[in-house]
């Protein structure tokens, strides 16, 4: 593999221990912060130095604690794009660009400062200073000096965080076009559940140090390992369960038995889905007898510019002390096609979607 990572180093609060490879597809670092996602960055780019293990980069060894090994940040052909952009501000855009390239001769230095200008569409800015352009510049400018030294791997710690939506928007496409022909292994740090998705191909869940998950991201957000995994990735819904029958489940905090494909595979302890997942459907369905269909009523909602987000009661009207059972989430489309409906409306919670959790 290009690269293989498995070290540990002590924090202050716990143990970064780590195992993990990554290929030519780029590769999301998912985590709350202080997890330690930042270190292990650092730990690969040589700017920090674990207590014990190794780190191989296209089969050549950059740090191995066993062998004394520790192969200084210049010379480990790593590009890292950091949220603040670390760009120095007494150089021009170019000069930030060329910073890695000052052994190449001026002429050969010049053609790839201008090939990279125009890579990541910032030609024509290559005089100004950092102070002088925009977030989004900035961060291309950055991205281009990761590319410059022509790296064996592509470190990128929260690059979008810093950038406003507009901007964030306009330089993701960039990285999406960059890391599509880089073909080498790309790491990308990020809290953002949405970004690890549409930026990585495979992701890496990390919480308090240790890998929590670490595969395609699909299988991962459809069937997250476990309760902290699932939360980081996104879902909302849970309850406390137990196997009733070999496809029924008893959802305790729920108040409900549900149909699922797995209730028998092991002993289940939690039942989960996730907020988009759930299904307003018409009554009638209800009484046609159709599975894990119930009654429910609306606590509150809360609105976003695309979509509603619903806190929903299930099964009788809601007191004044009483909290939601369920948050749904609906595009402003459909909600608008029920939103003027009498309650109690009813929502189906597809077993296919219903994420069990052992014991």
């Amino acid at each position: 593999m290009p690269l293989e990572v498995e070290f540990r180093k002590k924090l202050r609060e716990f143990v970064l221990d780590v195992s993990f490879h990554a290929g030519d597809e780029p590769l999301a670092v998912l985590g709350p912060s202080g997890s330690g996602k930042t270190m292990l960055l650092r730990a690969i780019a040589g700017l920090e130095k674990p207590d014990a293990g190794s780190i191989t980069l296209n089969r050549r060894v950059v740090f191995d604690a066993a062998r004394h090994i520790q192969v200084p940040a210049r010379e480990r052909r790593v590009g890292v794009l950091f949220q603040n952009y670390a760009l120095f501000p007494h150089r021009t855009a170019g000069e930030n660009i060329a910073f890695g390239l000052r052994r190449l001769p001026a002429a050969e230095r010049e053609a790839r400062v201008a090939e990279l200008a125009q890579q990541v569409h910032i030609a024509g800015l290559e005089t100004q200073y950092p102070r002088n352009l925009s977030g989004g510049e900035q961060q291309r400018v950055a991205l281009a000096r990761a590319l410059a030294i022509q790296p064996e791997a592509l470190l990128l710690d929260e690059a979008l965080t810093a950038l406003d939506t507009h901007l964030r928007s306009q330089v993701e496409q960039q990285l999406l076009a960059t890391l599509e022909s880089f073909k080498r292994p790309a790491l990308l740090v990020t809290h953002n559940i949405e970004e690890a998705y549409r930026l990585g191909r495979k992701l890496l869940v990390l919480t308090r140090g240790t890998i929590a998950a670490f595969g395609d991201k699909e299988e991962i957000f459809r069937h997250p390992p476990g309760l902290e995994v699932a939360r980081l990735t996104g879902c909302k819904n849970f309850s406390r369960a137990r196997a009733v029958s070999a496809t029924e489940i008893e959802a305790i905090d729920w108040g409900c038995r549900l149909t699922v494909p797995n209730a028998a595979e092991s002993p289940i302890s939690q039942v989960g889905i996730r907020a988009h997942h759930i299904d307003f459907v018409e009554a009638k369905d209800a009484s046609a007898g159709s599975e894990n269909i119930f009654p429910c009523w609306l606590l509150r909602s809360s609105e976003t510019p695309f979509r509603i987000t619903l806190f929903l009661h299930l099964h009788a009207p809601p007191t004044g002390s009483s909290s939601p059972h369920l948050q749904a989430e609906v595009f402003k489309e459909k909600w608008d096609r029920f939103r003027t409906r009498p309650l109690p409306w009813h929502v189906r919670l597809p077993p296919e979607s219903l994420i069990t959790f052992p014991d």
